[in-house]
């Protein structure tokens, strides 16, 4: 789909010729040719948006700035990759190729006047700090979500007895959301990472041009600042989830442990009664408890003493 901007209200949309923004989202062959026609600028094709080199995802062809980099989220169509955005950029207008809504384009869109008409510069550097926001309110939101999933694990382990079903639900639940809290977080640093090699390309090129003014390079300074920012963020955060990963399976392990220590327990103290009671099962005519008036009450009671004794040592030593 191929939308221009600005969008005057009452009349015609712009064409691609006339637009300061073109914005294409997931375009087709016909879209592409026809911006190559009006404007003489090649789009980018997905599978070089997807490219992982430097050179590949920035570079400049005269004037022309072509820059690309994955977004926070996963395309279930191709396998769970990364979806790329793409970036060409020159004086005179702006193009976004994209394969995925991106939130981040909203307050943007929002913005935009239908009286003036934005700059190609201006608007990049407004997506530029609108994606920076964003990213930084995901990892808020991560931030959060990681400090009560800590309050759960180690509060729950610490009030709630191991053999508890709910606790041990709960462990395999936080499991499952630290982990997803993990892939949630390799996507936000690709994402910085690809923010944070644009930026630092664009600050190269700004000097060498006047594509930017100086208003404009405050902000891209300012914008690659907290980008710096939130990348050591993200890498506390990241260092958080392996901490609570950590925890919790240590606390499934301290759990089967348990478990492990009252079987082995268990087997323990049923050693001796069994072997009682095999020894006086083995009716020899001259065993001589066998003619014994007291001799069945005898056994008995010496087979519960052989339970309890291995019971008592072992609360005593408190592994019971």
């Amino acid at each position: 789909m191929l939308t221009t901007y600005p969008i005057i209200a009452g009349a015609e949309p712009l064409t691609p010729g006339e637009a300061v923004w073109i914005d294409l989202l997931d375009p087709t062959t016909e879209e592409s040719a026809r911006v190559l026609r009006e404007c003489g600028v090649r789009v980018p094709s997905r599978e070089s948006l997807q490219e992982i080199e430097t050179s590949s995802r920035t570079r400049a062809e005269g004037e022309v700035l072509y820059m690309s980099m994955p977004l926070a989220i996963r395309d279930g169509e191709r396998g769970l990759s990364p979806v790329p955005l793409g970036f060409v950029l020159s004086s005179r207008r702006l193009i976004t190729v994209r394969y995925s809504e991106v939130k981040a384009f909203l307050p943007v869109i929002e913005r935009i006047s239908t009286d003036a008409r934005p700059g190609s510069a201006m608007l990049f550097v407004a997506l530029i700090d609108a994606m920076v926001d964003f990213d930084a309110d995901v990892l808020e939101r991560l931030s959060s979500e990681l400090a009560a999933i800590s309050g759960r694990t180690f509060t729950a382990s610490g009030e709630r007895k191991v053999r508890d079903r709910r606790h041990s639900r709960q462990l395999h639940e936080s499991v499952n959301a630290v982990g997803l809290a993990g892939e949630r977080l390799s996507r936000i640093r690709e994402t910085l990472l690809g923010l944070q090699r644009i930026l630092g390309f664009v600050a190269e090129s700004a000097g060498e041009g006047q594509l930017f003014q100086a208003e404009m390079r405050t902000h891209l300074k300012t914008a690659r600042q907290d980008v710096a920012s939130l990348v050591e963020f993200e890498t506390h955060l990241s260092g958080k989830t392996q901490f609570l990963l950590d925890a919790v399976l240590g606390f499934i392990n301290t759990e089967q442990n348990e478990i492990f220590k009252v079987l082995t327990i268990v087997s323990v103290v049923g050693i001796p009664p069994t072997l009682i009671a095999s020894m006086y099962g083995m009716n020899f005519h001259y065993m001589p408890e066998l003619a014994w008036r007291w001799g069945y009450p005898y056994g008995l009671a010496l087979i519960a003493l052989s339970t309890l004794v291995p019971i008592v040592w072992f609360r005593q030593r408190g592994w019971w």
